[in-house]
């Protein structure tokens, strides 16, 4: 979950070349799938203007692009693909992710395709009076607040796309992990924990469609099996990190 760097390359071709430049850029985009520093790179045409392009590529960092991937045989040999275009860039600069990022409305949250606040409390609601009947679980959640479902619904709201309500009374994502240090979950325990969650998806009402469902398991599948590594007992804290922001796509390899 840490900051990615996103360099950007702007080039100007003259439209005769556009097809010897997007051929080239074909082929050296094998070095960067290749390159364990790339996260990922997309090549942008202009609309109003065809000799203008834009390279995007995010790396994992400044440092690892130019001592990792410059330092690489796939550094020479993407530049022996896209060398005759290198007089043609007008820029080529890293930038750092700012706070100001999101969605726009077109696509809708996974929070309020859910249902908003009301879907997720009645899901903690749901979820707890079964763990607290269960016999794996219920030794895990002994002595639970009277508090604890409304936090837990704050942050499931948070981290599928809802307001900061977790982070700006709890604390980040070091302060959910914290509540799991030297819980010495088990396996069968996680399995059972995910199970529950969906059987309190169904009675709680949540979006049953396929593509919901798939991003909300996966969140359930990747959280419990962070709770379970956290919780042992070699476990180091992470430091600390937001709230996780899941969408309807997979989530990138996890970075401590």
């Amino acid at each position: 979950m840490t900051a990615h760097t996103v360099e950007y390359i702007r080039y100007l071709i003259p439209e005769q070349q556009s097809a010897e430049f997007l051929a080239a850029y074909t082929r050296a985009a094998a070095q960067l799938a290749a390159a364990p520093q790339c996260v990922d790179y997309e090549l942008a045409r202009c609309e109003e203007d065809f000799e203008h392009f834009v390279l995007r590529i995010t790396w994992t960092s400044t440092e690892d692009h130019i001592e990792g991937f410059r330092e690489s045989e796939l550094f020479t040999d993407f530049v022996a693909e896209i060398g005759p275009f290198v007089g043609s860039i007008q820029e080529m600069r890293h930038y750092k992710p700012t706070t100001v990022r999101g969605t726009g409305a077109s696509v809708p949250t996974l929070y309020s395709w859910a249902g908003g606040p009301e879907a997720f409390t009645r899901l903690t609601e749901v979820f707890y009076d079964k763990v607290l009947k269960d016999d794996v679980l219920a030794p895990v959640f002994e002595g639970l607040a009277a508090e604890h479902a409304s936090h837990v619904a704050a942050w499931f709201g948070e981290v599928f796309g809802g307001p900061a309500a977790y982070s700006e009374t709890q604390g980040g994502h070091g302060h959910m992990v914290a509540k799991h240090l030297g819980k010495s979950i088990t396996e069968v325990q996680r399995r059972r924990w995910v199970n529950l969650l969906q059987d309190a998806a169904d009675e709680a009402g949540l979006p049953t469609d396929a593509e919901f469902r798939a991003a909300f398991v996966a969140y359930a599948e990747w959280g419990t099996r962070l709770a379970v590594h956290f919780s042992g007992p070699d476990a180091t804290p992470p430091a600390e990190q937001p709230v996780p922001k899941w969408t309807w796509g997979a989530a990138p390899p996890y970075q401590p």
